[in-house]
């Protein structure tokens, strides 16, 4: 996530032509977590960001809900599910199940980069999230004080997917904040 954050990112947004442009991001689930340690590496770059299931430290329902990911992948159509979305299904399912089961991941915590992020922040998580606890937003909030909490109830780990309209409310809510803020300054 952090070679996604520190490289990757940046090298899109140049070749998208949008190095010197500084955009709102929305990431979710390992996606926030990229969009928190790029608002971080580079707070300067970033309007806002918004995200939706975010990790920033390992807990045990996470390494629990990976481990039953696994399960259900080998003995359901999942991977058939997700070819709409991955062009190599089985290459990005094992990338991300194997690094978040691998024993020394456990200490994977991005806490400590967090007060460095210097733009607004929307925080969405659900209540009955299967990956995580919503320590994981409280934990922002604690550490990037502009930031604000969404939590949803009867709500899982894909807050888009599962309460779209709940999800579409509080980014429209939030932008215009951001943008009413900047019309301000």
């Amino acid at each position: 996530m952090h070679t996604q954050a520190q490289d990757a990112l940046p090298k899109l947004f140049e070749a998208l032509g949008l190095a010197h442009e500084r955009p709102v991001l929305f990431g979710h689930s390992d996606g926030g977590s990229i969009a928190l340690l790029y608002a971080a590496t580079y707070p300067d770059r970033v309007k806002a960001i918004a995200v939706a299931a975010p990790h920033i430290f390992v807990e045990d329902v996470t390494i629990e809900g990976i481990r039953q990911a696994r399960e259900v992948y080998l003995s359901t159509d999942l991977a058939s599910k997700l070819a709409r979305h991955h062009q190599d299904v089985d290459s990005v399912f094992w990338s991300w199940n194997d690094v978040w089961l691998q024993p020394e991941f456990r200490a994977w915590n991005i806490e400590g980069v967090l007060g460095q992020i210097e733009c607004p922040v929307l925080a969405i998580q659900g209540e009955g999230d299967e990956y995580g606890t919503l320590e994981q937003i409280r934990g922002i909030k604690r550490l990037t004080p502009q930031t604000e909490l969404c939590i949803i109830p009867d709500c899982g780990h894909s807050p888009h997917r599962d309460q779209p309209q709940v999800v579409i409310s509080a980014l429209t809510s939030f932008l215009k904040r951001v943008e009413d803020t900047k019309d301000a300054n």
